[in-house]
Order: structure tokens, then C-alpha cells, then sequence
């Protein structure tokens, strides 16, 4: 029967798989961003579609890392030229025309690292901003499902996939399909990526402040802003970053 309870039982090994597998994957991706923001870096976090939480995640969160900036498909209104009706598109994140757009935007700096999440890895937009920022030099670290990446074929004219791209690949321990519970006659409910994408990016979030006091160094975490000098601590920080967080409603 589909149930809560039972989307709960089937959700909680999935989570203990991706904590017990997923420590050295995890540990060397932390590596990656805590040497990117020592040497004055920024962490460039994109996922389109529903991978958008895993940016979510990281980006502008309480109890988060201040150098972080959401790069999002609309960027393409909000920050760049496009009218606003290309939102509508439900296959805009096939075009790898947009990643272009949004690289430009971003305009990351040579010393930023790159984290991209995509449940599939194969679509356009996703797979044309990992060679951009490959091709750059940046970092990347992508966040995908192993499994169904594997067994879907890549939408992009180069024949790849994010995780042909990244330096290291974070599995989010999601099914082909994404959903977990399945129904009779075919098909299955109750997605899981979103949960496990915001676990991975918390055990990351982790990591790098491991790493920043294993270094004798403050990392740059921000306050609730709902908290007294919330404010005012968190914009001491982002001030560091002059034009380069982009932090809108």
C-alpha cells in the first residue's frame, strides 16, 4: 500500500547507503571547495528542474557558506536579456545554448569551483555549462544518479554526460525514474533526490568547515537573518564578495 509510512521505510536505507558510500566521494568534493574558497574562490552551484533544491541547498542558507552563488535558469530574465516567456519552455534546459548565457552572468573568477546537479545528467544546458567550466579550469563536482544517468542516453551533441565531465561525482542514491514507491500496473510515486541532494549538501557543507578549522581558519558561515545581528554579520561577509553573490528573493 502507498503510504507515508511507507515512503518513509523505503526512504531511510537509501539515505544510510548514500552516508555509508558516499564518505570518500563526499570527503575529496570538500577537498575541491574548501581550496577554492582559501584562495578567495566562490562555489558556482546550478541544477535545473527540481536539481534547483540542491543549489537551493547551499546557496544563502543559514548555517551555510557565504562564497556561494546560485546560477538558475532564471538568470536568463533576471539577470540577463531574455524575455520572460522563455521560462515556459519546459525543454529550456535541453538547449545548450542557455549554459552560455548563464556562464556569462555568473562570470565566475579563474578560482571558482563548480557544482552541478542533475538527477539524469544528459540534458543540454547542464552538460554544455560542465564543459565551459571544465574548459576553463574550474573545478567541477557533479551530483547525479548514478543509476539512471547510466541508463538514459545523453542529450547533448558531444555524446556526454555529467559525470564524464565532473572531477568528482556525487551519487544521490536515486532509482531510475527518481520515484521509489511502485505502483501496480507500472510506474512508481514519491521522488527521492530532493532529499538526498539536500543531505549531500550538507554533509558537504560540513566537510568544508572541517577542513577550514583543520587549517586554523573562521569559514564563512552565515546567521539566520532572523536572528538579532543576523544582518548586519551576514553582509560583513558578503561584503567581501562585491558583485560576485548574487542574492535575490
Amino acid at each position: 500500500m502507498i503510504s507515508a509510512q511507507g515512503y518513509a521505510d523505503a526512504v531511510r536505507p537509501v539515505l544510510d547507503r548514500l552516508i555509508e558510500r558516499g564518505s570518500e566521494t563526499v570527503g575529496r568534493a570538500a577537498d575541491l571547495i574548501a581550496t577554492s574558497l582559501r584562495a578567495g574562490g566562490v562555489l558556482q552551484a546550478f541544477g535545473a528542474g527540481h536539481s534547483e533544491v540542491f543549489a537551493a541547498e547551499l546557496v544563502a542558507r543559514a548555517g551555510g557558506l557565504v562564497p556561494t552563488n546560485r546560477i538558475s535558469l532564471h538568470d536568463l530574465v533576471l539577470h540577463g536579456d531574455a524575455a520572460r516567456q522563455v521560462l515556459a519552455d519546459p525543454k529550456l534546459e535541453r538547449d545548450p545554448a542557455v549554459a552560455h548565457q548563464l556562464y556569462a552572468i555568473a562570470a565566475p573568477q579563474p578560482q571558482d569551483v563548480f557544482v552541478v546537479a542533475s538527477q539524469s545528467g544528459i540534458n543540454g544546458s547542464v552538460v554544455e555549462l560542465a564543459l565551459l567550466a571544465t574548459g576553463r579550469g574550474h573545478p567541477l563536482i557533479a551530483v547525479t544518479s548514478v543509476e539512471h544517468t547510466g541508463r538514459v542516453s545523453p542529450r547533448h551533441p558531444s555524446g556526454r554526460r555529467l559525470v564524464d565531465l565532473a572531477d568528482v561525482v556525487l551519487d544521490n542514491g536515486a532509482p531510475y525514474g527518481d520515484a521509489l514507491l511502485p505502483l501496480e500496473g507500472g510506474g512508481a510515486v514519491c521522488a527521492v533526490s530532493s532529499v538526498t541532494s539536500a543531505l549531500l549538501a550538507q554533509l558537504l557543507t560540513a566537510e568544508v568547515v572541517r577542513r577550514f578549522h583543520q587549517a586554523g581558519e573562521v569559514p564563512p558561515i552565515y546567521l539566520s537573518a532572523n536572528v538579532p545581528g543576523g544582518d548586519e554579520h551576514n553582509l560583513a561577509l558578503e561584503s567581501r564578495y562585491a558583485g560576485r553573490l548574487r542574492r535575490t528573493a
